[in-house]
């Protein structure tokens, strides 16, 4: 990877308690140009590292920082280091694992020796400049929910913020469909153009920059068997009427990065839409929702998940 043509600085905050993430992730995403995130085990803490313009618009930062513990009731410490984007990303690799998730996906970083694995799909992936490396657990979250599915091979499937591209790329794999991957974020849309190439996906995970439902080829995609949208809760509540304008008859969302108090709310945006709750999955205080549009005869159709 080229180095960025100007100076960068990594800001860290750690020790953050696993509520807490949510809201200081999307603060540093804000004003960062990208954000990972790294657990203790042995504190079950996390930290959040993010990469920026060195020194830029320090008043929006502040803000960002302030608006996160006031929403997290959670005050972290930041520390600044001036920083190289290799530099970053060697931390990055060195800090992430092999990783088996559920019964059916094995996380697989490109330093870790390519043994034979199987019954498991395995995903080629390095913790780096987009959010998603299965760590998270929303990530596994939503991985587990899609092992439940079942999906034809002509099955349209949406990644709507797809930041590593994991969850598009698990899909394409488990039931060898075609994936629209989209993000707000162009260094993730790259990275997860890359990482599809490298898991030998090209042709089944198109990557592109998209602003949720607002992009022509996201409109055009539908109508969806199987939507993931592992965001945050408000933004699923905005978008619940465009998510279920676009599912198929029968079809599924698979919704997360939201915590358990967060649910009802979700939960009552979309049933105002029509969608109901078929599966609702707990892993620490963070929820995976699976919503399905009733198919039409109240039966589910029988070429969706």
């Amino acid at each position: 990877m080229k180095k960025h043509p100007t100076p960068l600085e990594t800001l860290s905050l750690a020790a953050l308690p696993e509520a807490a993430v949510p809201a200081y992730e999307a603060a540093l995403g804000s004003v960062s140009l990208a954000v990972a995130l790294f657990r203790d085990e042995a504190t079950d803490t996390w930290r959040v590292e993010a990469v920026r313009e060195a020194g830029a618009d320090p008043a929006a930062l502040a803000a960002a920082l302030a608006l996160a513990a006031g929403l997290s009731g959670v005050e972290a410490a930041i520390t600044r280091t001036p920083t190289e984007a290799d530099g970053w990303l060697a931390r990055s690799i060195e800090a992430f694992p092999e990783q088996p998730i559920g019964r059916r996906f094995l996380i697989r970083p490109t330093h870790a020796a390519r043994r034979p694995v199987h019954g498991r799909h395995v995903l080629l992936l390095d913790a780096g400049l987009a959010f998603g490396s299965g760590e998270h657990a929303s990530t596994r979250g939503c991985l587990a929910a899609l092992e439940g599915m079942r999906l034809s091979p002509r099955a349209r499937v949406l990644d709507l913020g797809a930041g590593s591209g994991i969850l598009a790329m698990a899909a394409a794999k488990l039931a060898h469909v075609k994936v629209l991957a989209t993000d707000i974020e162009p260094w993730s849309v790259r990275i997860a153009a890359e990482n599809a190439a490298m898991n030998g996906l090209r042709g089944r995970v198109r990557a592109i920059l998209a602003d949720g439902w607002r992009h022509r080829a996201v409109r055009g995609g539908g109508p969806y068997d199987l939507v993931f949208a592992n965001i945050l809760a408000r933004p699923l509540c905005a978008m619940a009427r465009d998510l279920a304008d676009r599912l198929k008859p029968g079809g599924a969302a698979i919704l997360a990065g939201l915590l358990d108090r967060q649910v009802r709310m979700v939960l009552a945006a979309h049933r105002r839409q029509g969608l109901v709750l078929e599966r609702r999955l707990l892993i620490g205080p963070w929820a995976t929702l699976v919503l399905r549009r009733r198919a039409r005869g109240g039966s589910h159709s029988s070429g969706g998940p």
